[in-house]
């Protein structure tokens, strides 16, 4: 079962690589031959500015902010969603309460409020970190609600009539339940915690790729844009693995 799993796993990291190869080779013959590149950048072009930004150390100085700030927010968002999720999912009618109010929150489009968040706190980290905040806590909340609703009540009731204690019945029956949840709302919110930190970057920052995206754009440096986005694109692709690793592993060592 082992090598089968493994030969699965080196198609699958193979079909990977063949597919980004075909993409970018695409791209760089549009780039080259169809259409102009100042309008879609040029792969060649976009590996050159990124060589430069890691020789001059320019890539380490932007991305760790970016990276820092969205693992923050994602981090808090944990620790406030998740109790927050149980809250609701334990007690009918303080979710019957506070369910307006949360849904109301909820339609708020968060992004209009960074310019609020920059005013109330600066510039700084802080601002990012709440952005980022702010898109995730969210699909943390509802995602721990709907574990909580998964779990069986029937195996819960009989363990209660065994005189099980709570904090067992969590251990062993609910935390089981709620955990793949909880890492589906991470994997959702690795992007949008990226997603909060730059769009704070891109409205008051002196560092990081939502800056350096936003000034490329201001100097119309398409290849600049390119190189930002992509940067982003492989920090979301690098994290989402790392989060699917973290989960494979604890399922399948304590689950």
């Amino acid at each position: 079962m082992k090598s089968k799993a493994s030969q699965e796993n080196r198609r699958v990291i193979i079909a990977r690589i063949i597919f980004a190869v075909v993409f970018v080779l695409l791209w760089e013959a549009a780039a080259r031959w169809f259409m102009d590149p100042f309008w879609i950048g040029q792969p060649s072009k976009v590996a050159q500015r990124l060589w430069g930004l890691i020789v001059s150390n320019d890539l380490l100085w932007h991305m760790t902010p970016t990276v820092t700030q969205a693992a923050a927010g994602l981090v808090l968002s944990l620790v406030v969603g998740v109790p927050v999720g149980l809250l609701f999912a334990y007690s009918k009618f303080v979710e019957r309460v506070l369910e307006p109010f949360f849904l109301g929150l909820y339609s708020i489009p968060r992004i209009a409020l960074a310019p609020l968040f920059i005013l109330w706190f600066g510039i700084g980290p802080m601002s990012k970190i709440v952005m980022a905040f702010s898109l995730v806590v969210f699909v943390v909340i509802l995602n721990t609600y709907e574990g909580m609703r998964g779990v069986d009540k029937d195996l819960v009731d009989m363990l209660k009539a065994m005189r099980a204690s709570r904090a067992y019945i969590f251990r062993k029956v609910t935390l089981p339940s709620i955990v793949p949840w909880i890492f589906a709302s991470i994997r959702v919110g690795v992007g949008l915690a990226l997603i909060g930190s730059v769009v704070g970057e891109l409205l008051g920052s002196n560092r990081g790729l939502g800056w350096y995206v936003e000034h490329a754009a201001g100097r119309i440096d398409v290849i600049g844009v390119f190189t930002g986005l992509v940067i982003l694109m492989v920090v979301g692709i690098v994290l989402n693995e790392l989060v699917k690793l973290a989960e494979v592993r604890l399922i399948r060592n304590r689950y």
